[in-house]
């Protein structure tokens, strides 16, 4: 396994992380514990270094799966995970105030078992506290050497700028695949002008680019799915086109659909690193292996023109959670 550089500052990390949500939160019911332990231990003894989670997948109990799983392996492996909501038993409300957000990271060590976070991002901009504020927050745990470094999840540019100009940012985590682009225009330029690297979470599409979800899937209880506007059956139907085309890439470089949609996030920029989740050890090695797979740039450039014709329908995420994104 390669590795990538998130931030000038220096993260190094595995080019293809591990998405630890769908483990046991909103990919249906939770599977076996052990197994789901078994398959990170996989994920770690094939280079995977990586590794993402958050207080409120769970809530909670995310993070407590990921820490039981990593006690021995800690010195190989980068933690990343996610503050900013108060939790009060199945609903989170923003708080990113400084006080509240010690006590939030200092639960997240707890669970995590570890006295250090790796990398360790806002979910959600909370529009009541200046970011700036935030930012020192970051600064002065970064001195106590409770985090290594920091990150923003779904921020928008003016607000990435902020913050960097306060305390320097490792990493923005957002929604980047072959069906979500928009983060091509409207904070790319910023984190390359910054030196701020991209963390890529669904690069699979939530599962659809893998091509084995059709107009017919029903979603479970506990699969956030049945609530995503692009996850209905009018949507799913309507965007099999883009499945279509990527079966299409797939065939000529003998590879899955979902190597090829990896390998596409891969192929964009050097500072991008996709985290794709999975329950299976045998989609560990498909996925990792998509490293291997090898666009020229004028390849990228008739995949992404293709790609520009493509309209996608349905948004990613309900009104509410809209809201809560590209502040």
């Amino acid at each position: 396994m390669k590795t990538r550089i998130l931030g000038k500052n220096g993260l190094e990390t595995s080019e293809i992380g591990f998405g630890c949500m769908g483990l046991n939160y909103h990919r249906g019911p939770a599977k076996d514990r052990n197994e789901m332990i078994s398959v990170i231990h996989s994920a770690i003894d094939s280079g995977i270094t990586m590794f993402d989670t958050a207080a409120v997948y769970g809530p909670y109990t995310n993070e407590e799966l990921v820490g039981d799983a990593l006690v021995g392996h800690r010195n190989k492996v980068q933690i990343a995970t996610k503050g900013g909501f108060e939790i009060d038993g199945e609903q989170s409300v923003l708080n990113s105030r400084p006080d509240s957000l010690r006590k939030q990271l200092e639960g997240s060590l707890r669970r995590l078992k570890t006295d250090y976070i790796d990398l360790y991002y806002i979910h959600r901009i909370d529009p009541n506290v200046p970011i700036e504020e935030v930012a020192k927050a970051m600064q002065q745990f970064k001195k106590e050497g409770k985090i290594r470094h920091w990150g923003l999840s779904e921020a928008s540019a003016e607000t990435i700028r902020r913050a960097h100009l306060v305390e320097p940012l490792a990493a923005v985590e957002c929604e980047y695949s072959m069906w979500w682009r928009n983060v091509e225009t409207t904070i790319f330029p910023t984190i390359e002008e910054l030196e701020i690297g991209l963390v890529a979470y669904s690069p699979l599409g939530r599962g659809f680019l893998t091509g084995k979800i059709d107009k017919n899937m029903s979603f479970s209880e506990n699969d956030n799915r049945s609530s995503l506007p692009r996850f209905t059956m009018e949507a799913m139907k309507a965007n099999q086109v883009v499945i279509d085309f990527i079966e299409q890439l797939a065939r000529e470089k003998q590879a899955t659909p979902a190597q090829i949609a990896l390998a596409w996030v891969l192929a964009q920029k050097p500072w991008i690193v996709p985290i794709p989740g999975t329950t299976k050890i045998e989609r560990l090695q498909e996925n990792n292996d998509s490293a291997k797979i090898i666009f020229s740039e004028d390849e990228c450039k008739l995949i992404n023109e293709a790609l520009s014709k493509i309209t996608i329908i349905g948004d990613r995420y309900p009104e509410a959670e809209k809201k809560r994104t590209g502040r």
